[in-house]
């Protein structure tokens, strides 16, 4: 399946709003990834290709839910304590062999299959036991402590959907209904590399007047991991359009998708954009964001492309709010958005109009019991210190031009983008 239709998106030299790069992003991209099945325990952080139905009720069976005694609701004296003979016992795992007669208790135990009759389960720590009787309190209710089958899930319904990515407590739901394998969609094989003369692999000694170690690749290689890509890293590729060119022809031969940082840029040095062009077609280039306005789109022989700029902070935060969304759809999620969550900003601060903006800022208790965003003190998108030690982004619409202290924001948390 072609992952990308091949017109080129006109770009006329005006700065794209964010909201109409998304919508050219979800426009063109699709889910190439090709399902396969695998076991049930290596299946966290995967994508459903189909939705999981429950194959039988959870619980199986009526069950007890606390430690205790099962009785028959009716035989119970609304007006004080009830004395009843305790007739029997079952544990978890175990079932009933005989009939609980009317006027009886039945000693159960937390997870019990519960036999026909017994409709409410009594807490032992609320009875007291008097020889072969228990004593029980009043002002319980009818099928109090008593789960049902199918209570959590019933037999048939869809527990897990298609294009969800599965989380700890979602691998634990399929088990719960007996599932051993799920369908999922391969993990995409993404391409990377950084462009730069004054870049080097950390460690590396000496290092020459005017060189940095690149942080920027090791980043990327870390956010992508975490999304389950599998990952060919292509190095540092110096500032010369051929040998751009010759990486990326080779990293479309063997990949899903590339993801590049730097040389995108308007410099004599920057080579990333007309090497794409040459082998393909750029989307969109050059966004009415802060930072991160040198951000691209496009495709290098039918593969995904998105280039990111050479600041490690603007690299980090086009990668999850661009980039990110990219592979997601790519490898079949639907879910691809992440959510933003209203916070109170800790801070007065001017911003240009029709630009969207994000700000790192750490979370703090607020004395109404609503977070308050504290901005981090040095603006820059080379800081990367910022990303460190903030635990998110303020996230500043292209309508905003003030912000005050005490107004409400935008935030999204770095866990709500798995970073």
């Amino acid at each position: 399946m072609a992952q990308l239709s091949n017109d080129c998106f006109a770009f006329g030299g005006e700065l794209m709003r964010a909201e109409e790069a998304l919508r050219i992003l979800a426009a063109r991209v699709s889910v190439i990834a090709a399902p396969e099945a695998i076991a049930l325990a290596d299946a966290c952080g995967r994508i459903l290709t189909e939705d999981l139905s429950a194959a039988r009720n959870v619980p199986p069976h009526d069950n007890a839910a606390v430690d205790g005694y099962a009785v028959h609701f009716d035989d119970l004296n609304p007006a004080g304590e009830t004395l009843l003979p305790v007739r029997g016992r079952i544990a978890a795992g175990r079932v009933a062999t005989e009939a609980v007669p009317r006027g009886t208790a039945l000693r159960v135990f937390t997870g019990a299959a519960l036999p026909a009759g017994p409709d409410t389960c009594f807490m032992q720590e609320d009875c007291r036991i008097e020889g072969d009787a228990v004593v029980l309190p009043p002002g319980i209710k009818r099928g109090a402590n008593r789960r049902e089958a199918g209570e959590d899930v019933k037999a048939g319904a869809a527990i897990l959907r298609r294009g969800q990515r599965l989380r700890p407590q979602d691998i634990g739901l399929a088990a719960s209904v007996g599932a051993t394998h799920l369908d999922v969609y391969r993990n995409l094989r993404v391409g990377v590399f950084s462009t730069g003369d004054e870049l080097r692999e950390p460690g590396v000694l000496p290092t020459p007047p005017g060189a940095v170690y690149d942080a920027n690749r090791y980043v990327l290689l870390a956010l992508l991991g975490q999304l389950g890509c599998a990952v060919e890293d292509f190095g540092i590729v110096p500032d010369r359009r051929d040998a751009v060119r010759n990486v990326l022809a080779l990293a479309a031969d063997r990949c899903d998708a590339i993801v590049t940082s730097g040389g995108m840029s308007t410099g004599e040095e920057d080579h990333v954009r007309a090497a794409v062009e040459s082998l393909g077609s750029i989307y969109f280039w050059r966004l009415a964001v802060r930072p991160g306005r040198p951000v691209a789109f496009g495709q290098v022989k039918g593969v995904a492309f998105t280039g990111l700029p050479g600041n490690p902070v603007a690299m980090m935060v086009t990668f999850l709010r661009f980039a990110r969304p990219v592979l997601l759809r790519l490898g079949g999620a639907v879910d691809i958005e992440p959510h933003l969550f209203r916070v109170r900003a800790g801070f007065d601060a001017k911003k240009k109009p029709d630009r969207r903006e994000w700000v790192c800022a750490r979370l703090v208790a607020g004395v109404d019991g609503i977070p308050v965003a504290e901005r981090f003190p040095r603006d820059g998108s080379g800081i990367l210190t910022s990303l460190v030690v903030s635990d998110g982004l303020i996230e500043l619409a292209e309508n905003v031009t003030q912000v005050t202290a005490g107004a409400m924001v935008d935030f999204l948390p770095f866990s709500e983008v798995g970073v």
